[in-house]
Order: C-alpha cells, then sequence, then structure tokens
C-alpha cells in the first residue's frame, strides 16, 4: 500500500514538495524548466527552506551536505508528513529506507576535493572537514546513509544506482520486502542531480562525438538523445528534438495492507508488481527498437491474474528521444494489438524535467493521485503529436476524465534496461 507521497522538485515560483503541488502543476501540463532562456529543471531550495522542513541537523554535518542529500532529506520528511508518520517518535525506527541514485551530481566534488588533497599538507581541521565530506559524499550510499541518521532506523538501509530506473527498482524490492514480512513500512527515495554545466559541457562533447562516430561507421542515434538547454523539450510532439534535464527527489512510503489499516491510513493505492529486463545487446549505449523486452517485463508483471484489457493508462519516462519512443509504441502495438481501443500514455517529464533516479517514484505518486482524481496528467509541451503513435498522449494542457484501477508505470536505463510497475487502486485484490 502507498500512504505517502513526498517531493523536493522544481515548481513555479519555489520547489514543490507537497503532492498537491505536484498535482496542480502536472494536471494542466505545466512546465518548470524555462528561466531566462536555459532549459533546466532548478529546485532552488533555500537553506531557510531546508531548516524549516528538517531542523536539528548539527551543522558541523550539514554543511557537508550536497544538493543530493538536502533534495533526498526534504521529500523524506514531507511524505512522512503527508503519510501522519512522525520521525521524531520512532515511527520509522523498524522501517526500510531505500535510495536509488543514477545522475551526475554533485557528490564529484566531494571525491575530487579528497583524492586531490595532500596528506602532508593539510591542516588537522581542514582533513577532518575533507574525512566527513568523503564519509558523507562519496560513497555510494550517501543519501541512505544520512536519512538513516535521521530517522534512527534500524531496518535495511541500502542504494541502488540503475540509472533512471533506480526509483522504480527500489519501490520493487520494497514491495517484495513487505510481501516476504520481514518489514511492515519502506521508504523509497529517487534522488539526482544533474549539474547543468556539465550538461551545456555534454552537449558540446556530444556533437563532436556524433561526427566522429558517424565517420567510423557507426549507427545513427547510437550514441543516446541529444541533451539541450537552448530549446525546450516536446515529449510525443512532432517537433521533439532534444531532452532538458532536470534534479530533484520524491519519496514515496509503503506499508503491507495491515499495518496501514492498523494506524488509519490513507491509502492512495498499491504496488501489485514489479519486472526488470535488458535488451541483452553489447552496444552498452543501445537499445533494442522492438520494445520486445519492455513487452517481456509488463507481462511478467500481469503474471496469470491479470491481463492487459485492464490497464486502459500507462506512465512513461518519454522524454522526447525518438529511441524511447520507438520503444513504447512497438511495445504497445505488440501488447494490445491492432484492433485495441487507443490506451492513453501520458509523460510529465517536461513538466519538472528528465531527472534520473526519481522517475519511477514520481511515475507511482502521479498515477495513484491520477486513479483518485479519475483523471489523466496531459503530456507537457505535447500539442502536435507524431503521426502512427498506437496510443492516445493526450496532449494540450487539460487532464482528461478516466474512471481506473489499474495502470501501468515504466522507466528506463540506457543500455537497454527496461523496468514495469503494474499498479492498481486500494481495493484491488
Amino acid at each position: 500500500m502507498v500512504t505517502g507521497l513526498g517531493f523536493c522538485l522544481p515548481g513555479e515560483g519555489g520547489p514543490s514538495f507537497t503532492a498537491g503541488q505536484v498535482w496542480n502543476i502536472a494536471s494542466r501540463g505545466g512546465c518548470c524548466l524555462g528561466r531566462d532562456g536555459t532549459y533546466y529543471g532548478s529546485v532552488d531550495l533555500t537553506d531557510e527552506m531546508f531548516a524549516e522542513r528538517v531542523p536539528g541537523i548539527p551543522e558541523f554535518f550539514s554543511r557537508q551536505f550536497t544538493d543530493a542529500h538536502r533534495f533526498g532529506l526534504v521529500s523524506l520528511v514531507e511524505a512522512c508528513a503527508d503519510g501522519e508518520l512522525d520521525i521524531q517518535a520512532g515511527d520509522l525506527r523498524d522501517a526500510a529506507l531505500l535510495v536509488g541514485r543514477g545522475g551526475i551530481d554533485s557528490n564529484v566534488n566531494s571525491y575530487l576535493a579528497a583524492s586531490r588533497a595532500d596528506p602532508e599538507h593539510t591542516a588537522p581541521l581542514d582533513a577532518l572537514e575533507l574525512f566527513i565530506a568523503v564519509g558523507q559524499s562519496a560513497i555510494p550510499s550517501d543519501v541512505a546513509l544520512v536519512q538513516g541518521t535521521l530517522t534512527r532506523t534500524t531496518g535495511p538501509c541500502f542504494t541502488v544506482a540503475c540509472g533512471c530506473a533506480s526509483g522504480g527498482v527500489q519501490i520493487g524490492h520494497a514491495q517484495r520486502l513487505i510481501a516476504a514480512g520481514e518489514i511492515d513500512l519502506a521508504a523509497v527515495t529517487g534522488v539526482d542531480v544533474f549539474d547543468s554545466e556539465v550538461v551545456g559541457r555534454a552537449e558540446r562533447l556530444l556533437e563532436s562525438a556524433r561526427r566522429a562516430y558517424a565517420a567510423e561507421g557507426g549507427e545513427p542515434g547510437a550514441l543516446g538523445p541529444t541533451p539541450s538547454s537552448e530549446s525546450l523539450m516536446r515529449p510525443y510532439d512532432r517537433r521533439s528534438d532534444c531532452i532538458n534535464y532536470g534534479e530533484g527527489a520524491a519519496t514515496v512510503i509503503l506499508e503491507s495492507r495491515e499495518h496501514a489499516r492498523r494506524r488509519g491510513a490513507h491509502i492512495y493505492g498499491q504496488v501489485l508488481a514489479t519486472a526488470l529486463t535488458r535488451d541483452g545487446l553489447a552496444n552498452p549505449l543501445g537499445a533494442d527498437d522492438s520494445g520486445a523486452q519492455l513487452v517481456n517485463a509488463v507481462r511478467r508483471c500481469l503474471g496469470e491474474r491479470w491481463r492487459i484489457e485492464q490497464v486502459p493508462y500507462i506512465h512513461s519516462c518519454g522524454d522526447g528521444d525518438p529511441a524511447v519512443t520507438a520503444v513504447e509504441a512497438n511495445a504497445v502495438r505488440t501488447l494490445y494489438g491492432a484492433t485495441a481501443g487507443p490506451v492513453l500514455v501520458t509523460s510529465q517529464d517536461a513538466c519538472f524535467g528528465h531527472h534520473g533516479a526519481p522517475a519511477g517514484c514520481l511515475g507511482v505518486g502521479l498515477t495513484l493521485m491520477m486513479m483518485e482524481q479519475g483523471a489523466v496528467c496531459p503530456t507537457a509541451n505535447c500539442e502536435q503529436p507524431m503521426e502512427g503513435l498506437p496510443f492516445d498522449p493526450v496532449p494540450g494542457t487539460r487532464a482528461r476524465p478516466l474512471d481506473f484501477d489499474h495502470a501501468l508505470c515504466f522507466s528506463y536505463q540506457t543500455g537497454g534496461v527496461k523496468h514495469a510497475m503494474l499498479l492498481g487502486g486500494p481495493d484491488v485484490t
């Protein structure tokens, strides 16, 4: 059961923290990317905002936090508040804290500072600062580490790095831990920071790399999608030609049905099944656009218990990349058949930016809010849908009414990884 949602995402005039704020943007196809001619999803979390939501952390430690730490802590606190869980009272003491990471973020600066330091000429206090920074920032479990310290948890606490599929993968781990009876409660956070300067340099490098790859006889598009900070991303739109990146975090609280009912929690819905596959290609950057492994992931989720006809909506990680669109289009054709009615497939990447690991957590949160509201959010910035799509991307700026209690949620990692989740309403059995 999903009982709490919290965020630290780009917003309009300030960060988006709550389910209501995220819904207000996504339900009308709002876009939080453009600023001074640059398209990047910036959270703009101030020190005051952080201290208000996460008080009491000794400054000696908190000054070493990167944005990834701060975003992850804020989204966790907001999700606990939404789920009426009291961190200070120990409500998360036995919970699992699972974190998904995957992007290029500010942690690299902490690592480089320590690796370049000369131990023979570093003052003792400076050495202590570097040691704390490395302990909190230069190891893969960084965000889980500081969340565990805040909550004093004794339950499972670990990080998965699986690119943009990381948050979804961790939701799957939480669901299985709960189903096995090992835990009753889990907080899953996806968090990433794509440094805008790094993105800008990557844009320029990619153009040179593509020219060199083409000269060597490489396949067009094999080096991945085009990042851009100068033009607007438009998933499923015929003018789509780039991806805008973003930053932030999203946290989902999951509980066993018995635990949620015992404490009278509000239930958004439930995660019924998850599956992870890979295309099996030798090219580490490639993908099979047939969608075969995405179809395999969906069929593993459905199993013998559910049918694809029960699923009228799919929440996608569509980011404007033609390769991703091809995968999804071919998978939908295979799953639903040529004679099936148009399934709705939408993406809110263009609301907040393509932000990596939070995608799975945000996808679950938004999809369950759509079920609860009886309406599907439009695909942000999609105004002129591509021809030949086998699904309806819900273009425009208005939510589409839909009464549904089953949905799929997709996320992907570069290299052909496909992750699918089957979601259900609170009363689905």
